[in-house]
């Protein structure tokens, strides 16, 4: 009898632990592993800024499911039984799995997009420094390519961190900055593009290189837009030299102390030799005459100079003493070797014209047509 009772009770424990082996987890912990893997994901790939809705929509089934999972977990069930909780997970790993594909897809798309802005932008921003150091337009923008740089940096700094969105929004900045230094530039400069202004210098230009001819003298033609002075003897080029000129020079004069480099017909009134100049050596322009005059009190009475600025005076042709005199402040300069040169052969009375360009494919002119069609293809 006891031993029935023995066999009955380990006949008992054996089915039992055969139904029990039978049984299986409420919910695999797999599935609950992967779902938690796609939210870390949607958050890496910025679901909640970027794909809000999706986003929201995840949570909403995912926080309840999450929920059930917990209060689930000691739970077991007969593989026949169904598993709502299991399905309504599974449904929400597809979903969800599908969401972080569009997701990555999306972020690829942007993040080529911007990387691709930034290179545009980069090489525009390179090109405009390259046109504002050959045509000396530094002290017409004057903070504004510091500014615009700064912006590429942040846009740079942005897109590292994945922020493409922040990085977009500063490269466009950028981008607008240089369309607002370029029209800068063609509004402070247009003048070397404007075929009319072109034939008044050019006619200047000839006038002075006539009068050389006829009188049988020397005569100085500068060109700025080329920085390039040209001596004259009998009207034939005799030397050619390259010129520095103020520092903002490229521009018109206007008042004293802009660092502007005059145009106009002036002659020589003096030449100074060492000794006589702070300079190496200097001929001196009968700086303002009258046509500057007249030009400065018309800008005066129409509001386009201050009230206190004084017309200025002091142009000369001079000579680099040392490099803290590196920099003219408006007049027009030339090395040492090249001073000496042209100092021999000027006496006062030696015409000297300086005109803004003589030829419409000038340096000045090509660089506008350069920005402006950029700006135009942007």
């Amino acid at each position: 009898m006891n031993r029935w009772r023995t066999n009955t009770g380990c006949l008992a424990a054996s089915l039992c632990a055969a139904l029990l082996a039978g049984c299986i987890q409420a919910v695999p912990q797999e599935l609950v592993d992967a779902i938690e893997t796609i939210d870390r994901d949607l958050i890496a790939l910025r679901a909640p800024e970027i794909a809000a809705d999706d986003y929201a929509r995840f949570v909403r089934q995912w926080v309840p499911l999450k929920a059930r999972v917990q209060s689930e977990d000691d739970l077991i069930r007969w593989p026949w039984e169904a598993n709502h909780l299991e399905a309504d997970l599974r449904r929400l790993h597809e979903e969800g799995g599908q969401a972080v594909a569009r997701l990555s897809d999306r972020r690829t798309l942007q993040r080529q997009a911007v990387e691709s802005k930034l290179a545009r932008v980069e090489e525009r921003l390179q090109m405009m420094a390259s046109h504002v150091e050959a045509i000396e337009g530094r002290i017409v923008l004057g903070g504004k390519p510091v500014q615009t740089d700064l912006l590429m940096k942040q846009a740079r700094t942005f897109f590292d961190q994945q922020d493409y969105n922040r990085s977009l929004l500063a490269a466009e900045q950028a981008d607008q900055a240089l369309i607002a230094q370029a029209a800068v530039l063609s509004r402070e400069l247009g003048r070397y593009a404007d075929e009319e202004r072109i034939a008044r210098w050019q006619a200047q230009a000839k006038q002075t290189i006539e009068w050389s001819r006829h009188q049988h003298s020397t005569a100085i033609v500068v060109s700025k837009a080329d920085r390039v002075l040209t001596l004259y003897k009998n009207g034939r080029p005799v030397l050619t030299h390259p010129v520095r000129l103020g520092f903002n020079g490229m521009r018109e004069k206007q008042y004293s102390g802009d660092g502007a480099t005059p145009e106009g017909r002036y002659r020589v009134t003096a030449k100074r030799g060492q000794g006589q100049t702070q300079f190496y050596r200097a001929l001196v322009l009968d700086y303002p005459n009258a046509e500057d005059r007249r030009r400065f009190e018309q800008a005066k009475k129409a509001g386009r100079i201050p009230s206190a600025k004084g017309i200025g005076g002091q142009i000369e042709i001079h000579g680099n003493e040392n490099e803290l005199m590196a920099q003219t402040l408006g007049c027009v300069m030339l090395d040492n070797a090249h001073m000496a040169a042209l100092f021999e052969r000027v006496e006062p009375g030696t015409p000297v014209t300086i005109v803004g360009a003589l030829t419409g494919q000038n340096s000045v002119a090509y660089a506008l047509a350069q920005l402006t069609h950029r700006e135009e293809d942007t």
